[in-house]
């Protein structure tokens, strides 16, 4: 099955252990519930976007974060219509998955037209693993932040396994968050690639604490190295929403990649389990 990398890669959208001990508790920072990346739902979203959504709310999502498709931005409905859509079923569209692209104006245009906060770099726009092209990447996310702040918006970066790679002893995904501006590039923290690169979210939110508004909270199945229903994989998701605090986190967007039959299914089991916690 083609996963989201993957997909982003092929349609050209870009130019470890369960951990245990919780740090920190806290009240729940998630004032309008939890929301869903649509392409969770891309098959559907790109037939009939509208009866998908009427589907998503009523399995209890509030958000709406979109992704990039075949139809565009918003699956072949306007901003505007998309944005009304998701408000009549008690949702709201909150951010959305683009490319940093020469069409990077337009996309920000449609942004402030579908009333959306976030627009969200879906991944890296270049190839080179090296700690000088990451730096020049962080210099386009802080231009690409400053843009969008002079809107109204606000830029952000979603990452994939990838930039936790090393070159010279360095953790690309650290460059990242060391050269982009804090008010100007919000990172949206995918956990589940995190657990796969190795890594443990928390000690990100230790070390950088504040700066992931927004996650993809997705489990992961080790041996496949691809998203799986809650509680079948490697990411304590527990633990990680006890620590929602210290990340800064304000939008929890739940996405699954593979299914174990089908999207409905899966977002079902999904959020029966977050109800249980």
């Amino acid at each position: 099955m083609t996963t989201r990398r993957k997909f982003i890669r092929q349609t050209g959208l870009f130019g470890a252990a369960t951990f245990l001990m919780p740090q920190i508790s806290c009240a729940s920072s998630i004032s309008t519930g939890y929301g869903v990346q649509l392409y969770s739902f891309r098959e559907s979203m790109l037939s009939n976007p509208k009866k998908t959504l009427e589907t998503i709310a009523k399995l209890g999502f509030k958000e709406i974060e979109s992704a990039g498709s075949s139809k565009g931005y918003y699956y072949g409905l306007s901003p505007k219509e998309m944005a009304q859509t998701c408000n009549d079923l008690g949702m709201k569209l909150t951010s959305g998955h683009i490319r940093l692209d020469a069409d990077f104006e337009r996309t920000m245009e449609d942004a402030v037209a579908s009333g959306q906060q976030y627009l969200i770099c879906s991944s890296m726009p270049t190839d080179g693993q090296t700690v000088d092209n990451y730096k020049k990447v962080a210099e386009q996310f802080n231009k690409a932040g400053e843009a969008c702040k002079k809107v109204g918006l606000k830029f952000g970066y979603h990452n994939h396994e990838y930039e936790f790679e090393s070159h010279n002893n360095v953790v690309l995904y650290d460059v990242l968050m060391d050269h982009t501006q804090a008010d100007l590039v919000y990172m949206e923290l995918d956990l589940g690639w995190v657990v796969v690169a190795g890594k443990n979210p928390i000690n990100y939110f230790k070390k950088y604490p504040g700066r992931f508004p927004l996650w993809h909270l997705k489990d992961m199945d080790m041996d496949k190295k691809e998203s799986t229903e809650f509680g079948k994989g490697i990411l304590d998701i527990p633990l990680m929403l006890t620590n929602r605090e210290l990340s800064g986190v304000e939008h929890i967007y739940v996405e699954q990649e593979e299914y174990a039959t089908n999207p409905v299914k899966s977002m079902k089991h999904n959020m029966n389990f977050l109800n249980t916690i």
